[in-house]
């Protein structure tokens, strides 16, 4: 067994990479839903090794060292509440995600740009309130015009989002990647069905 391991391991190097850990804070919440607070499994058993975080579910697969064989982690939980910020960067992401991947004239998904409602050359500001996801053809629609010069309407307001309500909106794109021990905590507010 113990040489179908190294094996394995020396012929596919990156195998084990794929076993990300789901990092919760210490009141059992994910970090962040968008992009998934994960860790390579290597940072998480370094954790766990110096004491940082609790292991709450394991992989099946283990690692070896000369001396020890633990179990990849596949979820922890850090010791230590990490205080998490209040105020949301005003980032291309955060406002892609401000306003889920979508263009905030059509709806339309893929190929997103920014727009300014009010034009910039008509005084407008680069701020939480004056900018919104656009797909290309409808940024270049719109183009320099005010939306009543372009006939075009915003599917809803521009606002500063907050920090709890962008976390929301990451739900709602979980990765490509979900394991099952990570389920219990993802969307541990969900509605329970009741059976």
């Amino acid at each position: 067994m113990d040489g179908d391991f190294r094996t394995e391991f020396t012929r596919s190097p990156g195998g084990l990479k794929h076993h990300p850990a789901l990092v919760l804070n210490a009141d059992y919440r994910p970090l962040s839903y968008y992009p998934l607070s994960l860790w390579p499994w290597q940072d998480a058993v370094k954790a766990a090794y110096m004491d940082r975080v609790d292991i709450v579910a394991e992989y099946d697969h283990v690692v070896r060292s000369p001396s020890t064989e633990i179990r990849i982690p596949s979820v922890v939980v850090l010791k230590d509440y990490v205080k998490l910020q209040k105020r949301v960067a005003f980032t291309r992401f955060n406002l892609f995600l401000r306003d889920e991947f979508c263009c905030q004239y059509c709806g339309a998904r893929g190929d997103l740009t920014f727009d300014h409602v009010v034009p910039r050359a008509a005084g407008g500001v680069t701020s939480w309130e004056n900018v919104v996801a656009a797909c290309s053809p409808c940024n270049l629609r719109k183009g320099s015009k005010s939306l009543k010069q372009a006939r075009m309407a915003l599917r809803k307001p521009p606002r500063q989002p907050g920090s709890e309500e962008l976390r929301n909106v990451g739900r709602k794109f979980p990765p490509n990647f979900l394991h099952e021990s990570w389920m219990d905590y993802l969307y541990w507010d969900a509605e329970l069905d009741a059976v």
